[in-house]
Order: structure tokens, then C-alpha cells, then sequence
């Protein structure tokens, strides 16, 4: 039997075990549960006690089964205490925070789990060490920094001060699509983490509106004396009308999907605006309300012939046209030419 399928099952145990409290459960409950032997659930009640796991029988009710529960207060060391089920979630989270390498709270994280690794047992360890061969993540490319390390995290905790204290700041920022360093005056609103990459989202006086920076090409923030007062309400989630980072206004955009990558567009939930209209042929027609940014154009053309753009015309060009470029680059590359 795969390591991985015992494990899973003993994890599913623990949680019964739990959420019964102090009816506790049967061990044939257990087997029926999990689809095992009694013999089975017997050998892993024995593994999680030698664990370190507070498991503990009882025969005080009327029936006279014997009964499993678990002292689900034994993590001591942690303030508030934590219950079995949160602890092991919280321990098994650290494959889902993968997607925080190379951010400014990677640290943070790992010293985290260094101190809620410290309230287990040896035993303990060992066992939810295992837990996330149960799934694993695969998180967005990460950012490429260059340059002055420091600097940039000298620049991250002065933008975090400005944004918690609303302070007004001079940014010194250097725009990747006109190559150029301009100095802004900004009211910091929020520092956005999304797609491997950290965001500042700051109101700009001279253009009226909030705008975008990437950290990374941050080149200095210096925090000023006046304070400002927010003028526009941000959503709680970072970049709502977006498939990637960006912020402006949302059109409505309808995309025509072929039979075979329906099934995978109808399973997944892109946007919070999305509508679905099945058609005859199998296919479908995607409908969402979001940026026409370079997100979305990506996202279309990943489904090659697959997808068809039908609104609105701009994007029907812009698409098009990104389509024509690539296969003329193909077509005058020829066969083995770089």
C-alpha cells in the first residue's frame, strides 16, 4: 500500500476522532469509515499513540463499546492553544505558502513554523512531515530581483509604514514600458502580493488616480511629514477586474470556446463576473466583465485555435493581430533556423 494512502487514512482518523469529541468513536466505525480491516485502524491507533497523539479509550457508556477520543488541548506552548485540526492545517499549509519565496515575508514564515514546530513532539514532527506529500503546489514564477537586496527591503518597510500609517511619500520609480526613472509624489495605499510579484497600489495626486508599482522597480521611497486621508475605497481583493495585475476600466468580453477546451474553461472559475452559455456543438461562449490588459490577451491565446475572441472588436484585433505576428515569425524562421 502506498505510504501516502496510509498516511492520508491516519489523518482521516485523527479528524474523527475529533469532531466526535467525547462520544468518542468505535474501531469499527473507523473501518468502516476509511474502508478498512479493524485489524487495520487497530495497527494505526497504535501508530499515532507512539506518535506522541493524547489518544485514549473509554468504556463508560451504556453500550460498553470502547470509545476513541483525544485531548484535543495537548499543544502546549501555544498561547491560545490550538486544536488538533488547526495545528495539522496550519503545519500542512507550508506547501500552499510555497508561493511566498522571494517575498519579503519569507522569513517571517519559516520563523513561524519554527516556533509551531518546536510545541510537537519528535514523533509528532515525523508524522505530519508527511502530510503534504499529500498535495503539492506549484507556485507562480517568482521575481527575478536584481540589484541592491537591501535597498529594495529598506524600500518594502518604508512602503509598509506608509501604507499602515498613511503617510505621503516621493517614489523614485523606474517604468519598464517607457524605460525611463520618474519621481512621483504618492499617497501609499497597499502593498499587493500576486503572480510572484509585490505591488504598490498609491494614489497619484498629479493624474487623479490610483496606480500601480512594481516593488521591484521601486528605486527609493522616501517617507514625507503630512499624512493623507484616502480619497478612493479599495476592494479587498487585490485587482478585482483582472485576469493578472491591473487596475482601469472593464469591458464586457465575450470568447467562444471549442468542444475540447470547454470542459476545462466550464470547470474553473476565472473570474467572478464570468457567465457560461453552453452551446450545441459542445463548446461554450465565456462572458466576463474585465481589463483589456495583456492578462487577458495571454490567457486567450494560451488556448490556441481553442478559443475564439467575438467582443469586444478591439480585442478581436488585438488578438488577431498577436496570432498573424507569431506565425510570420515562423513562417520567415523556416525549418532549423533560430
Amino acid at each position: 500500500m502506498p505510504r501516502n494512502a496510509e498516511v492520508i487514512r491516519q489523518w482521516t482518523i485523527l479528524r474523527e476522532i475529533e469532531r466526535a469529541r467525547a462520544a468518542g468513536v468505535t474501531i469499527d466505525g473507523l473501518a468502516g469509515l476509511c474502508g478498512v480491516t479493524t485489524r487495520t485502524i487497530r495497527r494505526d491507533l497504535q501508530a499515532l499513540e507512539e506518535a506522541g497523539f493524547p489518544l485514549f479509550d473509554d468504556k463508560s457508556l451504556d453500550d460498553g463499546r470502547t470509545r476513541w477520543s483525544i485531548n484535543g488541548q495537548a499543544f502546549k506552548g501555544l498561547a491560545a492553544g490550538l486544536t488538533l485540526s488547526e495545528l495539522s492545517a496550519l503545519y500542512f499549509s507550508r506547501t500552499l505558502l510555497a508561493s511566498l519565496t522571494g517575498t519579503p515575508f519569507k522569513d517571517e514564515v519559516e520563523s513561524a513554523f519554527v516556533k509551531l514546530s518546536a510545541a510537537l513532539t519528535p514523533h509528532m514532527r515525523q508524522f505530519l512531515d508527511q502530510l503534504p506529500r499529500a498535495i503539492a503546489t506549484k507556485p507562480d514564477p517568482a521575481r527575478r530581483l536584481p540589484g541592491d537586496d537591501a535597498r529594495r527591503q529598506r524600500a518594502i518597510a518604508r512602503t509598509l509604514e506608509a501604507t499602515l500609517h498613511q503617510r505621503q511619500a516621493t517614489l523614485v520609480y523606474h517604468s519598464k514600458s517607457s524605460d525611463r526613472t520618474k519621481t512621483y509624489h504618492v499617497h501609499p495605499y497597499r502593498l499587493a502580493y500576486a503572480q510572484g510579484g509585490l505591488y504598490l497600489l498609491a494614489y497619484v495626486p498629479e493624474y487623479g488616480e490610483v496606480r500601480t508599482f512594481a516593488i521591484e522597480r521601486v528605486e527609493d521611497l522616501s517617507l514625507l511629514e503630512e499624512h493623507f486621508t484616502p480619497i478612493e475605497e479599495l476592494p479587498d481583493e487585490a485587482f478585482p477586474d483582472s485576469l493578472g495585475v491591473h487596475s482601469g476600466p472593464t469591458s464586457r468580453v465575450d470568447i467562444a470556446f471549442r468542444p475540447e477546451a470547454a470542459d476545462y474553461v466550464r470547470g474553473r472559475a476565472w473570474h467572478q463576473s464570468q457567465q457560461l452559455e453552453e452551446r450545441g456543438d459542445g463548446g461554450l461562449t465565456l462572458t466576463l466583465d474585465v481589463c483589456l490588459d495583456r492578462a487577458l490577451t495571454s490567457w486567450i491565446l494560451s488556448f490556441g485555435p481553442g478559443a475564439r475572441v467575438i467582443a469586444p472588436d478591439s480585442l478581436v484585433r488585438e488578438v488577431a493581430s498577436q496570432i498573424e505576428e507569431a506565425c510570420a515569425a515562423y513562417r520567415a524562421g523556416g525549418p532549423g533556423r533560430a
